[in-house]
């Protein structure tokens, strides 16, 4: 039996593990974008009771369960974390939340009752939440002191390969959601799952398997060091759970939005869950951009930091959100505004997206100390369970009532980000950033 190597070899060139992660991470993202951006339109539209009868949510119902699913992704990360830091080691967690996460789709494609939504998207949520944390630490652990430098490029590729699997996915599955049904349309998304665990077992004698800490994890997270670690991370993640409450609703309130806007672009009508395809898209285009254009630009004249950045995010996201209030205002006036707005807000908030999504995610890494990488990333995946969360309750509590409605839901957002991002301006400057990567074998053996 070959034996893994458990500490990153000293070496100036990527990982050889490195090309795994990425392409398992491009296939399992396909299976939870595909799935995720039909999710409100089947709530909506295809749920059946257990005789067959149509049995469909209303839009404010639609849009709870929906934002309570995407906070229940990422609360599992907890467990996810514990699993693999204190027990399993990060490989194995994988593996095994891996082959749950293949359930939920097959669960979904095979029941469509509120049932089977219920068990899908429970068995997801725990499978898709629970490798979170440890597919991107894993992708940390692969470099030591040498090939440092190389690390904030290896995120930039993972992130990359995210938005490529969502954007193949965010097109071809309302498509088959409309033309053939939500068994295929579930379905479809199950089986790049599967490719997704398959890839990712092929990688397994490249990688470097860092053992699970046991007890050590336990006495470094209740340190002095760990606990003041945690604390300060999660004074931003609360920062940056407002920008997860805004950002989400790209798969919700947009989604129902772009139903009553002219839909047509260059001679093609676009279904309402396919405007999604926009983000992922862009961020293809605009990683590269901020990289090699933007920020050198921007650091030649000024010193633009982790926290600067995401605070610009904030700011963007907020500005998303005056646009599309504007088109959601003139949907109210009963006018058909052209879905370009909405594409316009997209370019917005992704860019948004940009600044604070991947710099928090290699942010969030340096700042762990070794033996808690993937705990300190299930927290800042937190900060997206706390944001949608607060998204759904909002959205429970204004069902049947006449607060919130047309425009002025998305003024409260944009309101409430652009508050959040003064205080965070004003707090981030007390917020201290180290770097901590994992220590290099001594030899080649």
């Amino acid at each position: 039996m070959t034996e893994y190597h458990t500490a990153p070899l000293p070496s100036r060139h990527m990982p050889a593990g490195i090309p795994f992660i990425i392409g398992n991470e491009a296939a399992e993202r396909f299976s939870f974008y595909g799935m995720r951006a039909i999710l409100v339109v089947f709530m909506t539209q295809y749920l059946v009771n257990s005789d067959g009868v149509a049995d469909s949510m209303n839009e404010e119902e639609a849009k709870g369960w929906f934002h309570l699913f995407v906070s229940a992704v990422y609360i599992t990360p907890l467990l996810g974390a514990l699993i693999s830091d204190g027990l399993l080691g990060k490989y194995r967690t994988i593996i095994l939340l891996s082959l749950v996460y293949c359930l939920g789709h097959f669960a979904l494609a095979l029941d469509h009752t509120r049932l089977g939504l219920l068990l899908g998207l429970g068995l997801i949520a725990l499978g898709s939440g629970g490798i979170k944390p440890c597919v991107s630490a894993h992708l940390g652990d692969q470099f030591g002191r040498t090939n440092a430098q190389l690390l904030p490029r290896a995120f930039g590729w993972f992130y990359f390969a995210i938005n490529l699997g969502a954007f193949f996915s965010i097109l071809a599955t309302p498509w088959l959601l409309q033309e053939i049904g939500p068994s295929w349309a579930f379905g479809v998304p199950g089986v790049l799952m599967v490719v997704a665990t398959l890839l990712f077992w092929s990688g397994r004698h490249r990688f470097v398997h860092i053992p699970p800490g046991g007890w050590e994890f336990v006495r470094e997270t209740l340190s002095r060091d760990g606990l003041i670690t945690l604390a300060r991370l999660f004074g931003l993640y609360l920062f940056v759970a407002v920008f997860w409450a805004l950002y989400d609703q790209s798969g919700s309130a947009w989604v129902l939005q772009a139903q009553s806007m002219d839909r047509n672009l260059f001679g093609v009508e676009i279904l309402p869950a396919q405007i999604q395809a926009a983000n992922p898209l862009l961020v293809m285009l605009l990683v590269p951009t901020f990289s090699y254009l933007i920020y050198p630009r921007i650091l030649r004249r000024w010193r633009f930091g982790a926290l600067r950045k995401i605070g610009f995010g904030m700011l963007l996201a907020a500005l998303a959100f005056v646009i599309s209030g504007w088109a959601q205002h003139q949907i109210d006036l009963g006018q058909t505004p052209s879905v370009a707005w909405q594409l316009l807000a997209y370019l917005v908030l992704t860019s948004g997206e940009v600044m604070v999504s991947i710099t928090c995610l290699e942010f969030s890494y340096t700042q762990a100390p070794n033996r808690m990488k993937s705990f300190v990333m299930a927290f800042f995946m937190m900060s997206i369970a706390l944001g949608n969360l607060f998204t759904s309750m909002v959205n429970f509590a204004i069902e049947g009532s006449d607060l919130l409605q047309g425009a002025d839901y998305y003024r409260f957002f944009a309101l409430l980000m652009l508050l959040t991002t003064v205080i965070f301006a004003l707090v981030s400057r007390f917020i201290p950033e180290h770097s901590r990567l994992q220590a290099e074998a001594s030899s080649s053996s």
